[in-house]
């Protein structure tokens, strides 16, 4: 992670510590005491902003990359969660976690060469917060991560029939249900509080558990960038078991991890998927800043002694 370790032996650091004087011409090209013309650093603000990415084919291309991985895993998630619904069997919130994990770790593959594997807001801001990428790139990854929901979404309405799609609400997040009680029809399902810490605590529990050996180049080269991926699905899934059974409350879907994700079934289907939704935003961004803060918190670069 950038900012967190540092690369090169005595020698480099030494180098890298003598700094040369530059006077700026007009042209915005420094010239060195040598007289060697060498272009400027970006400032901070413009490695932060990065606006030459809103320009660059590269990220344009990569960001078609998460609009289909994005896309994707709307589809085949909510496909495996209302199929696991549908199935009765004892243990649905089980066999969800182990598909959520498979099929987050093979999506991560296909997408990482393209554009990284984001797929999903939460990394993304994470990925802004920690200075991995800039606010442009950021702004784009997520937008077309919100579309690639959407038109997951879309996909799915598609092929299930409308009763399927009205009971199972598209796979959609959701914090309360309509039922019909005993007195009428009655709304059940999470407080939005309650709701609203589980999306804080596991935001920032995968981000710290996996999503820091992705960001952690020490780490993804220690471990291999497979094994990484697959820990993060793994995280994931259990994150979603531990979810859906802590609370064990008919009408609650469990931490959506993911806002693209929620977004896409709420704008295609609507409805009470709505309901709340904020909170599916909201603990993410705030598991993110929490998880950005802890970076600085921690030494820069660690020594272990076995």
């Amino acid at each position: 992670m950038h900012g967190l370790y540092i690369e090169g032996d005595g020698e480099n650091l030494v180098r890298a510590s003598k700094i040369q004087r530059f006077t700026t011409t007009r042209t915005g090209i420094a010239k060195n005491d040598k007289g060697s013309m060498e272009k400027q650093k970006p400032t901070i603000l413009g490695e932060i902003l990065g606006l030459e990415d809103l320009f660059s084919p590269t990220v344009w291309r990569a960001s078609v990359a998460e609009l289909v991985g994005t896309a994707a895993l709307v589809f085949t998630l909510d496909t495996i969660i209302i199929s696991t619904i549908q199935m009765e069997t004892r243990t649905p919130n089980l066999i969800l976690s182990v598909l959520a994990a498979i099929i987050i770790t093979i999506l991560i593959l296909a997408t990482f060469p393209i554009s990284g594997g984001h797929i999903n807001p939460l990394v993304t801001f994470a990925a802004l917060l920690t200075r991995l990428i800039s606010l442009s790139k950021a702004i784009i990854y997520i937008l077309v991560q919100c579309a690639g929901g959407v038109f997951g979404a879309l996909a799915l309405k598609a092929v299930v029939d409308g009763e399927i799609e009205k009971t199972f609400s598209l796979g959609g997040c959701t914090l309360t249900v309509v039922a019909p009680g005993p007195n009428g029809l009655t709304v059940t399902g999470l407080e939005t509080g309650q709701a609203l810490w589980l999306e804080i605590i596991c935001g920032f529990v995968f981000l710290f558990a996996s999503g820091w050996m992705a960001f952690d180049q020490r780490q993804a080269k220690a471990l291999g960038r497979v094994n990484v991926f697959i820990i993060i699905g793994v995280v994931l899934g259990l994150l979603v078991f531990i979810s859906t059974t802590v609370t064990a409350t008919k009408g609650y879907a469990g931490a959506g991890l993911n806002p693209a994700r929620c977004l896409g079934p709420a704008i295609v289907r609507g409805g009470h998927l709505w309901d709340g939704h904020w909170v599916f935003w909201v603990g993410p961004a705030i598991a993110c800043v929490a998880f950005a803060l802890y970076t600085k918190l921690i030494p820069h670069q660690l020594s272990y002694t076995i």
